[in-house]
């Protein structure tokens, strides 16, 4: 069996390996460097101050953190500490085998020691599979200059994912699943490409078995995760959790309140996710606000004018039309790209990926989008090609320790364990196939998610599934935006009913989740309901404060920044530096439930 292989571990070999000094888990990883385009590519300032660059750079082994029955933290990237957390690998059998959850912090200015310390605050990025470690060390300078130096931000890579143990892993090599992913087409409205997904669904679902020699794979899952969450906070000594959560997160979030009304401090669920569609494994909700999303990218571009937005045209109407030729252009004839470090063909699928994708975090993609679009109606496919570029594999034996943030089955675990088992036959999938574009021009975009648990291994499905209900200690915020792409504000204030005094706050913006877009206005709710645990009143609506495209200048951006910074208090403009630091930061959304950040 290879090394990075989940084994089976009781509590007496850990004890062995701490004592011993040795690492729980196999060969040494590091933080892999992310490529510099995640921080600035948009040509837009990057947050000041924040360690995210410099910390990204430095490589750091996790093998200096021993596992731990608590938080021993060691200091790791720059301003950040790190510790791995033993929690129990099934929370139902807490004295059998054990997991081991990675986590780091940002820790708070103000001194434990001071009344002033309001301690953790666990963040999750979703995905399902993102890594909260990443988002952390990335970030965390930033989520800091929101919530206020009194907090530790804290992020953790869930259970399954990233640097935690044991990792959902269904092939030997890194190889294998690059060659396998690169034959990989998506789903195009086609029925013979339907076909395909759905055969792959079965490969995968085989891989899946086949590696699931201890038995691990079946914990991977939100009910765990969610006590592992409060292991957590036990661990830092307290009793309520404090916790945002995005997208995804916003079901691990849900769930945590469902199971633990009594030990709820302070929970946001941010870009809410209709739980119970999830857990159907039906995801045929999410995506009734996307048309807005882009609308957003219609009007936006056409205000701008020609000098802010290159894809400008003088209506909505006409940016769109203008759009459609160029996706039934590409459909007919791709175009070849050969970038610096890849190369390949924009077509249909790509482009659209491109499309959607830019739909996520608008104020830091809709730039890029509309410069790309103006250069492919010049003949020149670079840049559009390079919002979906992938890295080229370098072929290496084994799983490489330096690339373990590439693999993602850790968020098909838990989509497909999570929910309930589903037909895997093809005239099923087909038909699903057929209500999702029928419903959404963006449906062919989605189904993939659910094609993918067509096959899966059939476990018992004994977690919690519902209801997502209960009295929390404190009241649980939800955000919506009033055009996210892929968490309707619908889905927030539905889950808002089954939580006693909840409150759904919404942003008036397109994008996914709050953080999308730069907004004071719902900052500072975050901020004060953290700090003295005060809701916004019932129907509150905030702006934002900035337009997409009053970026795409620097000149332009100098003059609408002191425009707006003009009377701002020092906090409020701390607050807006903070989020606009992360707003504009342009990513490829990792998971279909995740934020870029």
């Amino acid at each position: 069996m290879l090394a990075d292989k989940p084994p089976r571990f009781s509590r007496l070999h850990i004890l062995v390996y701490i004592v011993a000094g040795v690492v729980l888990y196999l060969t040494p990883f590091t933080l892999e460097k992310l490529d510099a385009a995640l921080w600035n590519t948009a040509g837009f300032p990057s947050s000041t101050g924040d360690a995210a660059e410099v910390g990204l750079q430095q490589q750091f082994s996790w093998d200096q953190v021993p596992p731990s029955y608590k938080l021993n933290w060691k200091d790791c990237y720059p301003g950040r500490q790190c510790a791995r957390l033993i929690v129990p690998l099934n929370h139902y059998e807490p004295e059998g085998d054990i997991a081991v959850i990675a986590l780091v912090r940002k820790p708070a200015d103000t001194p434990p020691d001071s009344e002033d310390y309001r301690g953790p605050v666990l963040l999750n990025p979703g995905g399902p599979g993102e890594s909260g470690v990443d988002m952390v060390v990335a970030r965390g300078d930033a989520f800091s200059g929101i919530l206020g130096p009194q907090f530790d931000i804290v992020g953790f890579d869930p259970r399954g994912v990233g640097r935690s143990t044991p990792r959902a892993i269904f092939f030997d090599t890194d190889a294998e699943r690059s060659l396998w992913a690169g034959s990989d087409r998506r789903v195009q409205n086609t029925s013979a490409q339907v076909t395909e997904r759905w055969a792959r669904a079965k490969v995968e679902g085989q891989l899946a078995k086949e590696h699931d020699e201890t038995g691990y794979l079946r914990h991977i899952n939100t009910d765990q995760t969610a006590r592992d969450m409060l292991h957590i906070v036990r661990a830092h000594g307290k009793e309520k959790l404090q916790y945002w959560g995005f997208s995804y997160g916003s079901i691990l979030g849900a769930t945590f309140a469902s199971i633990f009304p009594d030990n709820v401090g302070r929970v946001i669920i941010d870009g809410v996710v209709d739980a119970e569609n999830y857990f159907a494994t039906l995801w045929s909700n999410n995506l009734m606000d996307t048309d807005k999303s882009l609308q957003s990218f219609f009007d936006s571009c056409s205000n701008a004018g020609p000098e802010r937005c290159p894809f400008y045209a003088p209506t909505p109407g006409d940016v769109a039309r203008n759009l459609t030729k160029i996706l039934n252009s590409i459909h007919k004839a791709p175009m070849p790209v050969r970038t610096e470090s890849s190369y390949g063909l924009l077509d249909y699928n790509k482009l659209k990926s491109a499309i959607f994708n830019s739909l996520y975090n608008p104020y830091a993609a809709f730039p890029r989008l509309a410069q790309g679009l103006a250069d492919l109606v010049a003949g020149n496919a670079t840049a559009l090609y390079k919002m979906e570029e992938e890295p080229v594999f370098q072929c290496a034996c084994g799983i490489s320790p330096d690339k373990i943030l590439d693999i993602d089955e850790g968020g098909a675990a838990i989509r497909c364990n999570d929910g309930k088992s589903i037909s895997g036959s093809l005239e099923s999938t087909v038909d699903h196939y057929n209500m999702m574009t029928k419903e959404s021009q963006w449906g062919e975009n989605w189904v993939v998610t659910r094609i993918a648990c067509t096959a899966w291994p059939d476990f018992p499905k004994t977690h919690f599934q519902g209801p997502f209900l209960g009295n929390t200690s404190h009241p649980v915020l939800l955000i919506g935006n009033t055009a996210d792409p892929v968490t309707p504000l619908w889905a927030a204030k539905k889950m808002s009913r089954g939580f006693k005094d909840s409150v759904v706050l919404t942003q008036d913006s397109p994008g996914h989740c709050s953080i999308a877009a730069p907004s004071v206005c719902t900052q500072k709710y975050i901020r004060e309901y953290f700090l003295n645990g005060t809701l916004p009143k019932a129907g509150t609506v905030c702006p934002v404060d900035e337009e997409i495209f009053s970026s795409a200048r620097s000149s332009i951006y100098e003059s609408s920044q002191a425009r707006l910074t003009e009377g701002l208090s020092e906090l409020d403009n701390g607050i807006l530096q903070s989020i606009r630091s992360i707003s504009l930061s342009y990513s490829i959304p990792a998971g279909p439930l995740a934020v870029p950040w």
